[in-house]
């Protein structure tokens, strides 16, 4: 049975049309399960722009969480081995009322995400286990976790794990390291990690090498000022304003408040001086 599976393998792979034919099947059942997750988040995007304005069991939202859990269901179906639709539907069972859930099932499926490389499932089930347990081998697979949705730059997961590092919790304090984490986080857009980084510039933290290194070519308006020998001196105030501009950007008021206060610093410094 196995032998005639393998040549059946091997006769498609030395038939490009059917090789073709098996491609372009493959192509339109992911991009079919992919629509039907999209719909499935749409509907839950719906759900918590009213949630936190609404009864959790409020009847009006069990059509949109039943239309929600019925696309990712179908998304499975047509496609296993996606990890989006694993993901949302293992959320689904652990955090809204829809009809049928059950917790086992979604931890299940978050666990299931987690193991296929979903760095959404990974970072969400690091969070679970450090939260939710209170023991040191979950600390420590937490932390497997985390680090595996830090691997593919996951900004949430940067962002804790350089929180981490800065507070020194369960781990050797490390500011350089958090830096870093917070710089790929702020590099994504994740208001938060700007903060921390700006904040750590305007305090006297020094820029990791492994940023600096790659950051060389920056121009002298964004903070990086060439000398002699290819040196780069990086200026901290500038790099600062830089990070809180991120987080303006992303909608954080304190970000708008540090540069309101760096403004006013500035011309401050500037009617001292005239």
């Amino acid at each position: 049975m196995i032998k005639q599976l393998c040549y059946k393998a091997a006769e498609q792979l030395q038939n490009p049309l059917c090789f073709l034919i098996q491609q372009r099947g493959i192509h339109s059942r992911n991009k079919k399960a992919m629509e039907l997750v999209a719909k499935g988040w749409s509907a839950l995007q719906e759900v918590d722009r009213v949630i936190d304005y609404a009864d959790r069991n409020d009847h009006r939202l069990i059509p949109l969480l039943r239309g929600a859990k019925e696309n990712f269901e179908l998304a499975l179906e047509i496609d296993n081995m996606n990890t989006h639709a694993r993901y949302w539907l293992g959320r689904m069972h652990l955090k809204y009322h829809v009809p049928g859930a059950c917790k086992a099932i979604g931890a299940a499926l978050l666990v299931e995400a987690a193991n296929m490389g979903d760095p959404d499932a990974q970072y969400e089930l690091g969070c679970r286990l450090r939260v939710e347990n209170d023991h040191v081998q979950s600390d420590q697979q937490a932390f497997y976790y985390i680090e595996k949705a830090v691997d593919q730059l996951h900004p949430r997961a940067l962002y804790l794990l350089g929180a981490v590092y800065l507070a020194g919790d369960c781990v050797k304090k490390d500011v350089a390291s958090a830096i870093w984490c917070f710089h790929r986080a702020s590099e994504k857009g994740h208001a938060g990690a700007a903060i921390a980084y700006g904040s750590l510039l305007l305090q006297g933290y020094e820029v990791p090498e492994v940023i600096t290194r790659f950051n060389s070519d920056r121009s002298p308006s964004t903070g990086a000022l060439r000398k002699k020998g290819k040196k780069v001196r990086h200026d901290p105030l500038v790099l600062a304003k830089e990070q809180f501009q991120i987080a303006a950007d992303a909608g954080c008021d304190l970000g708008l408040r540090w540069l309101k206060t760096i403004s006013d610093d500035e011309k401050l410094q500037q009617q001292t001086t005239q």
